[in-house]
């Protein structure tokens, strides 16, 4: 559980949330003067989570060169609800202790495998089944937001390519679609981690 602190001294007011037994937060630590706890009902510091059901989304991971961006990318499919993460080429994998500094823990809740070529795996789903799509710029992609992923259609498996270079052609010529995120500032792209955390939660959520 977690509480509001608040610094009475008018000239400072640093107000800041803190869990029960976190060391240190009875003393503001930008003019030393002991805070005051406010008045508000403690919250969980984990909120409940519904159970809704999900259409089945596995992830391909094309060559990403970050250990951090693989970490944050564990993180978003455990809370999305990915069922598997596919890593392939260079993309690391939960046995590199620099991964969980980003994924805190997700690496162990969502399953994975390793694969030194991701066109194979691309090309094994789709002959079993598999709807692909792509998260790329090219110019056939589509708008992420305009696409939805009907319940009782078949497993999607995502794409999500390196940070550079983007998707392997080769998987692109696999995929039945190609969806990008569109932008409005002066960059072309999110970073990979981002971009993968708004297209699955989209992907899962949005019907």
């Amino acid at each position: 559980m977690y509480h509001l602190w608040q610094c009475p001294n008018p000239a400072c007011g640093f107000r800041f949330p803190a869990a029960d037994d976190a060391p240190g937060k009875e003393r503001c630590i930008y003019c030393g003067t002991p805070t005051e706890q406010l008045q508000f009902p403690a919250r969980p510091l984990v909120p409940a989570r519904p159970s809704i059901p999900l259409p089945p989304v596995e992830v391909l991971l094309d060559n990403i060169r970050s250990l951090y961006n693989v970490g944050g990318i564990f993180r978003a499919a455990d809370g999305a609800g990915v069922r598997h993460l596919h890593l392939c080429g260079i993309t690391g994998t939960p046995t590199h202790p620099k991964l969980a500094k980003t994924a805190l823990g997700a690496q162990d809740n969502v399953p994975w495998s390793h694969h030194l070529n991701g066109v194979a795996v691309g090309r094994a789903l789709k002959e079993q089944g598999y709807q692909l799509w792509a998260l790329e710029s090219s110019p056939t992609a589509e708008p992420l937001f305009a696409t939805r992923l009907p319940l009782g259609g078949p497993p999607l498996l995502l794409i999500v390519g390196n940070e550079v270079t983007g998707v392997d052609p080769d998987l692109l010529a696999l995929c039945d679609k190609v969806v990008f995120i569109p932008m409005q500032g002066i960059k072309e792209s999110l970073n990979v981690t981002t971009a993968f955390g708004a297209a699955v939660y989209h992907l899962l959520y949005v019907r």
